[in-house]
């Protein structure tokens, strides 16, 4: 059974232009995980006695790593201020009934300073099951033409170890000047812990994998209703009492395609879908496109989760380019990097409330 869905992908020059397709409603579907469907010892990252120097406990890259592991998400982590690392912050106060200055003032500091010990890095040692792949290296852009591929899986090692952290591959090479990234040597990285998947649904089609593979634990609050708004390019999600739980960067719509203003529902999750793609429905796709099944994988156009909604053709859904959230434009769907929309579908249930708002 499958359901129509706007999904969002880069194009050249940074736009992003959304392609409708098919996806199926459940993870039943007979075709065949990106992962095993548990994370093994020798994928794991250990962390060894000395981290070396660390940042300072008011240092952005140190910040970015407290708001991430809270769930008030700075996008990527690069140890830069910027739009999402004031929103972040800006998160973080209003769960605290803060007054929301985006700015570290005299109250929030005396929120986070019972962080100011978490190290920002963590040193650890390559794993070498993690640093195995298979990679693709010349993956295409092209919707079209990714449906030869076995898998959409990361283009190479530091594009998958960036996404596990949750920064850019830039920031790596910062941190490990002299890495060769190859498995058993030891390097510094963001202190995103591993992840706890105990739990977690999904095993027939890879998820606890790709938890663990994206450093999102399966135990997350219960969402009770989110809010996407366009003005601040920010989604939200609130529990039962209103509290702000958890905030990730969105990307969404575009004069093309705004985003459906309303309030919507949550049909269902879908995780490591495949893609089903057909140029008769995509208003930018090639007249020699054909029909086809493009197989799961984080660099696919739904990246590893599609969560449905009553919207007909919308839902929000992972990104190959996370750099490029919040910073592009999409077709109407709601695009979180696949760390963000990894954490969202384990906050969220069939029936809660999606409301889109100016």
């Amino acid at each position: 059974m499958t359901l129509r869905l706007a999904c969002c992908l880069i194009v050249s020059l940074a736009l992003a232009g959304c392609e409708r397709s098919d996806a199926p409603t459940s993870n039943a579907a007979k075709s065949k995980p990106v992962q095993t469907a548990r994370p093994t010892d020798d994928q794991r990252f250990v962390d060894m006695k000395d981290a070396g120097e660390q940042p300072s406990p008011q240092s952005p890259l140190h910040l970015q790593v407290v708001l991430d592991r809270l769930g008030f998400a700075p996008g990527v982590i690069d140890g830069e201020e910027g739009r999402f690392h004031d929103e972040a912050l800006r998160g973080f106060q209003l769960s605290r009934d803060l007054a929301e200055t985006g700015k570290r003032d005299e109250e929030t500091k005396k929120a986070l300073a019972q962080w100011d010990r978490l190290p920002a890095l963590r040193a650890v040692r390559i794993p070498a099951g993690f640093a195995r792949g298979p990679f693709f290296a010349d993956l295409p852009a092209r919707t079209a033409d990714q449906a030869r591929y076995p898998a959409l899986g990361y283009r190479n090692f530091q594009e998958k170890l960036a996404e596990r952290f949750h920064t850019k591959p830039e920031l790596l090479a910062r941190l490990n000047p002299r890495a060769t990234w190859r498995a058993g040597e030891a390097i510094r990285v963001p202190n995103i812990a591993e992840a706890d998947v105990a739990g977690a649904k999904g095993e027939d089609r890879g998820w606890p994998q790709t938890l663990a593979m994206l450093g999102v634990s399966a135990r997350q609050p219960q969402a009770d209703h989110v809010v996407v708004d366009k003005s601040d390019r920010l989604l939200r999600v609130f529990d039962a009492q209103d509290r702000l739980i958890a905030q990730f960067p969105a990307t969404m719509g575009s004069a093309h395609d705004p985003l459906p203003i309303g309030k919507w529902t949550i049909k269902g999750v879908s995780w490591n879908p495949p893609f089903h793609f057909n140029p008769d429905l995509f208003w930018d796709a090639s007249s020699k496109d054909e029909k086809a099944v493009l197989k799961p994988g984080p660099n696919g156009p739904v990246g590893v989760v599609w969560i449905d909604l009553s919207k007909p053709h919308y839902g929000i859904h992972g990104t190959p380019e996370p750099e490029n959230i919040g910073r592009s434009e999409s077709h109407g769907c709601i695009r979180l990097s696949n760390w963000d929309a990894a954490r969202l579908a384990q906050m969220v249930k069939t029936g809660v409330p999606a409301i889109f708002q100016p």
